[in-house]
């Protein structure tokens, strides 16, 4: 399909529009069916002068109702509005300041709200208010660690980019079939998560399931197109260079802030009952002190190398610069941050405090049971550990190696395991799958034994020596060798 949109856009794009009617004609179409049906089955059970005859057809045309009200829901069916803080002008006036000019420049329509969330992320949602009938209210929604993780510049960029989906060089038409492949997204979500509920919903899940592929497929081609064009707008906008930056700065600084500045921060929990720093206080200052770490030559090199999947309409990194011709650079560390430039003085660490406050909340009482797990645990490794080893019950030697593998490593459990492993009164299928996890930690094919011993001698613990197993052999020796493993251990009604 790609390659079809490439030959001939035009042509491509109608083929998409005309998917998207198809929708529309067979929703309508059923709701017609449904009333005329109705009407008709009524008009008859009053006409009919047969007694039986008028309560059977009658009851039928009731049943219909039901069915009738399920698509009127489904044509008016509102999703959820998008969550976030509203920001209100006189705390954002650079900001709506841009976003009035993108209005003007671009002749798009209006902003109505624009929120600030907790990720590091910013994007337009239109929001339907009447379901398919429309009524949309548009939303600019803007992470905060966004804001305090790039130049002004760039969040120009970034800016006119999302602006540019609800207005674009794209016809009207496509951009109806954008708005609408994400209401039938969220309307086939809603659904099939609600499948189980009832008769209908089922019925109503069942069709779109049908259809939904094609559509999806369709539209996820001129989606992708439409972030090219995004681009384009954007760099029209701010500029090739801060667009290009703009970009590769997402990419690198976004994975580093999922893959490690939010893991780091919870391993504090191991060490205090209370967080040393807030997350959203010190984003900007961590930000720039590992600048060095995430703007490297080898996470670029890793970025680079990302292909374009069908996961996300968003093309891969390399495929946008080239797009707009800009140069695959590393960003320069950000000296003013968006944020303290497109929000009035003091509200940008009013929002860090919105922020902190609103995490805290949401994990004080996790983080605080994870720091008393870890506490006592310690207290308890000291205590068995402070006894020789033979002088241990099997349960504490047990309990010993399971609380080295959670906090230490493979190699601190394995003298407990291996004490408890040669006690009589076995076999211990917990000591012999934590035991196999420590021979393969080595590179010692023989804790796929272990794994095997276990998964044999205590059901519950199957599916996880089965898969630690597998993946070893798969890795190590192949898909063969894997599945030959796999069947030795797992019933046959168990696929791999």
């Amino acid at each position: 399909m790609e390659n079809d949109s490439y030959a001939n856009p035009e042509a491509f794009r109608r083929k998409v529009l005309a998917i998207s009617l198809a929708a529309y004609v067979a929703l309508f179409g059923a709701l017609a069916g449904l009333v005329a049906l109705f009407v008709t089955l009524m008009q008859w059970a009053v006409e009919s002068q047969r007694v039986f005859t008028t309560i059977k057809v009658g009851l039928f045309g009731l049943f219909l109702l039901p069915l009738i009200f399920v698509v009127l829901r489904f044509m008016f069916m509102r999703l959820d509005r998008p969550s976030g803080r509203e920001l209100e002008r006189d705390e954002a006036p650079k900001l709506f300041d841009i976003v009035d000019k993108l209005h003007s420049k671009l002749q798009g329509p209006e902003i109505h709200h624009v929120l600030v969330t907790d990720d590091y992320n910013a994007a337009i949602c239109q929001h339907a208010r009447y379901g398919i009938f429309g009524g949309y209210r548009n939303y600019l929604i803007v992470g905060l660690p966004f804001l305090l993780g790039t130049t002004p510049k760039e969040m120009l960029s970034v800016l006119a980019h999302e602006y540019g989906h609800l207005c674009g060089d794209h016809s009207k038409g496509a951009a109806w079939v954008y708005r609408q492949r994400r209401l039938l997204v969220g309307f086939y979500e809603h659904f099939r998560d609600g499948a189980e509920d009832n008769v209908v919903s089922a019925a109503m899940a069942g069709m779109l399931k049908r259809f939904f592929p094609y559509y999806s497929a369709y539209t996820f081609v001129l989606a992708r197109q439409f972030e090219y064009e995004a681009d384009q707008i954007a760099s029209e906008m701010a500029g090739h260079t801060a667009t290009g930056q703009g970009l590769v700065r997402s990419h690198l600084l976004g994975d580093w802030v999922g893959r490690t500045f939010w893991p780091r921060m919870y391993e504090n929990a191991d060490r205090a009952e209370r967080p040393p720093f807030m997350p959203y206080a010190s984003m900007r200052m961590a930000f720039k002190a590992n600048y060095d770490e995430w703007a490297n030559q080898k996470a670029m090199d890793a970025a680079w190398a990302e292909s374009s999947d069908v996961d996300d309409t968003h093309p891969c990194l390399r495929e946008r610069l080239d797009a707009i011709g800009a140069p695959p650079g590393l960003p320069p560390p950000v000296e003013t941050p968006a944020a303290d430039v497109m929000l009035a003085a003091g509200v940008g660490k009013k929002l860090e405090s919105e922020l902190d406050k609103q995490w805290w909340d949401a994990n004080g009482r996790s983080w605080r049971e994870r720091y008393r797990h870890v506490t006592l645990s310690q207290s308890r490794i000291r205590e068995l550990d402070a006894q020789p080893l033979p002088q241990l019950s099997v349960q504490h030697l047990q309990e010993l190696a399971s609380l080295k593998l959670e906090f230490e490593n493979a190699a601190a459990a394995k003298p407990a395991l291996q004490e408890q492993l040669k006690r009589s009164g076995g076999p211990f299928p917990k000591a012999s799958l934590m035991y196999g996890q420590v021979l393969l930690a080595e590179g010692d094919r023989k804790g796929v034994d272990f794994l095997r011993d276990a998964a044999l001698n205590d059901p519950r613990l199957l599916n996880e020596a089965a898969e630690r197993g597998y993946h070893y052999l798969l890795s190590k020796e192949g898909e063969d060798s894997a599945n030959l493993w796999w069947s030795s251990v797992v019933p046959e009604e168990m696929p791999a």
